[in-house]
């Protein structure tokens, strides 16, 4: 009788993409090899996981909300020497978090990225915002910034988000200054940019303003 072949690294990653039931997935990531019912069966070593393995199933997770088995794998994975993170994996889960509206949770990710030597760059900081948005904590949305600017220099999406809160919380005068100074930084405003300012002048019943705000966007696109 021909013993199953072990499933290879590429192999697992093409279960994890097919497998539709997050916790099946899971069982699937954590015994990809399982030792069939034979005591003089040798123990399979250690199954070399790699990046893709952990993005698969964080996903998977994050999307079905099971948090506590998505920090499992997160705590696995700072404890795998032989998989370098990546800063995108952590945007998901703060994402995921923000979605849950579990601010805090995502906060926590945030800070603990440095203890996977991961940097933080301008993408994770906008997808904090994001959240913070999400969750309509748009007072710390501002505290966020300020804190930005020590560490990276905020781009266009920063300051789209930014506006985004002003917006939503009718401040439509501070969120023309959040624009202002978009300009000022020599920052190219973008098409979310415009909308953005566009639905806070209809918010405020402000339509002839809108429309001459949309004709001067379709002049500069």
């Amino acid at each position: 009788m021909n013993k199953a072949k072990p499933t290879s690294p590429f192999r697992l990653a093409s279960l994890l993409r097919l497998q539709k039931d997050p916790k099946l997935a899971l069982q699937l990531f954590k015994n990809p090899n399982p030792n069939p019912n034979n005591t003089e069966a040798q123990p399979l070593k250690p199954f070399r996981y790699n990046l893709l393995h952990y993005d698969l199933i964080i996903t998977k997770l994050g999307r079905a909300k099971m948090f506590d088995e998505m920090q499992q794998i997160l705590h696995q994975l700072k404890h795998d020497t032989r998989v370098v993170p990546e800063e995108i994996i952590f945007c998901n889960v703060i994402s995921f978090y923000g979605r849950a509206r579990l601010l805090e949770h995502a906060l926590q990710v945030f800070d603990e990225m440095s203890s996977f030597n991961v940097q933080r760059t301008v993408k994770s900081f906008n997808t904090l915002l994001n959240a913070m948005l999400t969750c309509g904590k748009l007072d710390r949305m501002t505290d966020l910034f300020q804190i930005m600017e020590k560490y990276v220099s905020p781009d266009a999406c920063s300051y789209n988000i930014l506006m985004h809160g002003c917006v939503v919380s009718r401040r439509l005068e501070d969120a023309w200054k959040v624009f202002d100074e978009m300009l000022k930084r020599r920052l190219q405003p973008t098409l979310v940019t415009f909308g953005t300012l566009i639905y806070g002048l209809c918010l405020e019943l402000r339509v002839d303003e809108a429309l001459k705000l949309k004709e001067d966007m379709m002049r500069s696109v």
